[in-house]
């Protein structure tokens, strides 16, 4: 089974093995999955990706409904190069009618693999994006998602664009 595919069902069992939400560890929070298209700058190449990403985010606080943490995990591919991505931190969020606008700043690591060299890295992740609410389902929304990723390895440093979208589940 690929790894997309993986994340895939992974997805789908958290959305049909849910429990009644008065017995969530979390009061509230989201899960997101969804495809990207990322576009990797380092000192001499500029290559394109394609890949997945996954994350869940909780919001402990009732008073403080705008704040969330995010656990994001992301992986993209081409020809000859791997990317994998794991980072945590903060999401503030606003929601106008049926648009929740988010922006998120997070630090993680990051394992490359090129030519059939592995690299490790610490990354930091800054985005944002936009979550619409899906007319027919009540607590699905689609995500347009937008991130910068900032790594430097050695004394090069690599700098990532990515897009991706997806399904919302909200819990």
């Amino acid at each position: 089974m690929s790894k997309t595919a993986a994340v895939v069902l992974a997805f789908l069992s958290l959305m049909l093995v849910s429990t009644p939400s008065k017995a969530q560890l979390l009061p509230s929070g989201n899960v997101y999955g969804g495809v990207g298209f990322g576009d990797n700058v380092d000192v001499v190449n500029r290559l394109t990706f394609r890949g997945w990403e996954a994350s869940g985010e909780a919001m402990p606080f009732h008073h403080i409904a705008y704040l969330g943490f995010v656990l994001d995990a992301s992986g993209f591919y081409r020809t000859g190069d791997k990317q994998y991505n794991a980072v945590l931190g903060p999401r503030v969020s606003k929601t106008y009618g049926k648009w929740r606008l988010f922006a998120h700043a997070m630090g993680g690591i990051q394992e490359a693999t090129s030519a059939g060299e592995n690299f490790h890295t610490v990354i930091e992740d800054f985005g944002g994006g936009a979550d619409r609410k899906i007319p027919f389902k009540k607590n699905f929304s689609w995500r347009f998602q937008f991130d910068y990723v900032h790594s430097h390895e050695l004394s090069a440093s690599q700098n990532d664009f990515r897009g991706t979208t997806g399904l919302v589940w909200r819990f």
